[in-house]
């Protein structure tokens, strides 16, 4: 797609080129400042850049000159609009919505504290960093992370094969009960309560994680790096624009609050295609591929190349693109990780350091051991004694890796 914005290279597309050896060339693409923070305000960025991701050559290391650029509005600019209008919500008083009665306390302790078993049971290695954040923070969090599974489950767990349309109409429906303060069981309720304690947690990305289980339902082949995005945005991304309001932006940020929402979304889309690429032989088996259309036409591999998993010269290069890609994502989800409260750097710096695809020049073990001092010497004895309880390296793949 092309921008209105000023012409600028992208990460990926610099890593592209060291790859190729070739010539430096400047493309437009949707991207913020990167290497840099962006102090401007939200409505001064909704006419900017905001994505890595859209440059055409950043995915692949051969020529994508051939490959036209879509005419009509894409679909990540709708989903840039999306988080503009979430960073605005935060950053806009919002009335504090009605809690549940004090004679539900119990009920709702009770809540939290299965949805905390559950992500520990799922999550270990995050679960463990959320002991960092204060008690309502993480019992949201919690709340969140339980909702989203049980979302994913319904397309992707063991009674997955009798999940309909209709099915998933139901579901999305109990979202009005919890927004109202009206929740359907226990944890429906704790989920009511926490969005009530946060009142910038917006229905949106809720509504749109369910439409990416939709997709799910209904879709197995992508034409377009467009049309990935949008299913990696509703089923992975919205997870960040759901959790940002409870994480909170550090006092100190020098950084708009729509650079922090648009790190949370690159970190979901990173996680969502790293997934991908980990999962292509998987996915093939079930008749589903994951990968753009015309990207693998222009690379010269078939869909019966990739269902007899054939390893060739070609596959090699164009995973190579692909990885790029998710790479520069995961560094604009840096840039919005940095601006979040000392407390909630640590759960989503970890999920990052954890989940970039793998490069053989960079220690990964090194990176998270550095991390991890430094959220010792940050954090006070009790917060430091929760960290020091992580492990080395993390067995979680990413921030709320297991949901979807």
């Amino acid at each position: 797609m092309l921008s209105t914005g000023r012409a600028v290279t992208s990460p990926a597309c610099a890593a592209q080129r060291r790859f190729m050896g070739a010539a430096p060339r400047t493309v437009v693409f949707l991207a913020g400042d990167h290497g840099k923070r962006a102090a401007a305000s939200v409505a001064a960025r909704a006419a900017g850049p905001s994505h890595p991701g859209v440059c055409l050559e950043a995915a692949a290391p051969w020529s994508m000159e051939d490959v036209a650029a879509p005419v009509t509005v894409s679909y990540e600019e709708s989903v840039r609009q999306v988080v503009l209008k979430q960073a605005a919500l935060a950053a806009s008083t919002t009335p504090r919505k009605a809690r549940l009665s004090r004679r539900d306390a119990g009920v709702l302790d009770e809540a939290f504290d299965r949805c905390g078993a559950v992500c520990k049971e799922y999550a270990k290695t995050f679960y463990l960093a959320t002991q960092l954040m204060t008690p309502e923070r993480r019992r949201a969090i919690w709340a969140i992370y339980v909702w989203c599974r049980r979302t994913d489950e319904l397309v992707d767990g063991p009674n997955a094969a009798h999940t309909s349309a209709l099915a998933l109409d139901r579901w999305e429906s109990r979202l009005d009960g919890v927004f109202a303060g009206r929740p359907y069981d226990m944890l429906d309720a704790a989920l009511a309560d926490a969005v009530a304690a946060f009142p910038a947690v917006d229905e949106r990305p809720f509504r749109d994680m369910v439409q990416g289980m939709r997709m799910d339902l209904a879709k197995s082949r992508y034409a377009t790096f467009d049309e990935l995005y949008l299913y990696c945005y509703r089923v992975a991304g919205t997870v960040g624009l759901m959790t940002v309001p409870v994480m909170g932006v550090s006092p100190g940020s020098q950084a708009g609050v729509e650079t922090v929402y648009a790190g949370a979304l690159a970190l979901g889309v990173a996680n969502q295609l790293t997934n991908i690429l980990r999962d292509v032989g998987e996915d093939a088996r079930r008749g589903r591929i994951y990968l753009p259309q015309d990207e693998l036409a222009t690379a010269g591999i078939s869909e019966a190349d990739i269902f007899a998993g054939r390893v060739t010269v070609e596959w090699r290069s164009f995973m190579k693109g692909q990885i790029a890609r998710a790479r520069a994502y995961f560094q604009q989800a840096e840039q919005g990780a940095a601006e979040l409260n000392q407390e909630s750097r640590w759960p989503v710096s970890v999920g990052i350091s954890a989940s970039v695809p793998a490069d053989p020049g960079r220690d990964r073990g090194q990176r998270l051991r550095q991390l991890q001092q430094a959220s010792l010497r940050s954090q006070g004895q009790e917060a430091g004694g929760a960290a020091q309880s992580l492990p080395q390296v993390p067995h979680a793949s990413s921030f709320f890796a297991e949901a979807p």
